[in-house]
């Protein structure tokens, strides 16, 4: 990937966790992405997280950051519920928008991000940088070339532990819960194999009776091609892995989503000639930082390169699978789509 002529600069609306420990100091070792400010409501809290990461300005408040001349570029972290608010007055400021996932809280709300994008013709994309990383590259490669046959079901797991009441993702009233944090992710992995949409999805969702969220949630999804099942939960032992199933094989991803920034990755691909995938075969990645190539990707396509290849109505399609799942699971029911 040859470098743009000239380094897009971007802002960064919020101190969060997510932006601060990972997604911006990896977009400051890109070659197309330059981080010139950051926000946050707290004045110095921002001039904290600008001295802390080297970014050259600070801002007390959002709106001084969008009214920034300079600033080409918007990475927007907020808690769910503020996604899309802020990215349609990113837009209307001139910004492009790369915002973190779920980029809303419904369908129809994603929807209002393409009518921002339309009216003002500002790139704003959804942040899954899973689909940046070589190994996922290589994954899709390999179901398409038919190196495990036809694609017949793709399974998942997903899980941490946080019971913690003041975290944001378990305030149920503004986006918390597993299935928006991160059963989004092996839905949008279904989606990137299969190349298609679900038909109907089905689920068993059970909540806290305190907090309210969806804690455990086991999930089926219905493709013509074949079926995607994940369970997520936001208090289980920490773990995650990916198995795609095919006639011919299967393809085991080690790491599916939160890849190590300073380690090589995994995927082994079973022909299923021995049990307990003894046969494997075993390809590595190198290091690779996928938010790094997340961001060059989006700067890459602000200048005119490549346009990034899922836009923003994947984005809404996502939100349209995974509130149909909630639904699905409360009504004990399947849910077409």
């Amino acid at each position: 990937m040859q470098p743009t002529t000239s380094k897009v600069k971007w802002g960064i609306i919020s101190t969060a966790k997510i932006g601060v420990e990972k997604v911006i100091p990896a977009m400051q070792q890109g070659t197309d992405s330059e981080v010139v400010a950051i926000a946050s409501r707290d004045g110095d809290r921002a001039q904290e997280a600008a001295a802390q990461l080297g970014i050259p300005k600070s801002y007390g408040s959002y709106e001084e950051l969008l009214a920034d001349p300079e600033i080409e570029a918007i990475y927007n972290p907020l808690p769910n519920h503020l996604h899309v608010p802020w990215s349609v007055k990113a837009a209307e400021a001139g910004k492009h928008v790369l915002c973190e996932k779920p980029i809303a809280l419904t369908a129809a709300e994603a929807q209002t991000l393409v009518d921002a994008r339309d009216r003002t013709g500002k790139l704003i994309t959804e942040a899954f940088m899973v689909r940046s990383h070589p190994q996922w590259l290589r994954v899709r490669e390999l179901v398409r070339e038919g190196r495990i046959g036809d694609l017949r079901a793709v399974q998942g797991a997903f899980s941490y532990m946080n019971r913690d009441p003041e975290n944001i993702r378990n305030m149920a009233d503004i986006g918390g819960g597993g299935v928006y944090d991160i059963g989004c992710y092996p839905t949008v992995i279904a989606r990137y194999l299969f190349e298609a949409e679900p038909k109907r999805v089905a689920a068993i969702v059970e909540r806290d009776p305190e907090m309210k969220t969806d804690r455990l949630t086991s999930a089926l999804l219905d493709f013509d091609r074949g079926q995607a099942s994940w369970l997520c939960s936001t208090q289980l032992v920490p773990y995650q892995r990916m198995q795609i199933f095919g006639t011919a094989g299967r393809i085991e991803v080690e790491i599916p989503f939160n890849a190590p920034p300073d380690a090589p990755t995994r995927i082994f691909i079973d022909d299923g000639s021995a049990l307990g995938g003894a046969n494997a075969v075993t390809e590595e990645f190198p290091v690779t930082d996928q938010y790094t190539v997340q961001g060059d990707l989006f700067s890459r396509a602000v200048r005119g390169g490549e346009p990034v290849e899922f836009p923003l109505e994947n984005a809404v399609t996502n939100m349209r699978i995974l509130e149909a799942l909630l639904r699905a699971g409360d009504e004990k029911r399947w849910v077409e789509l």
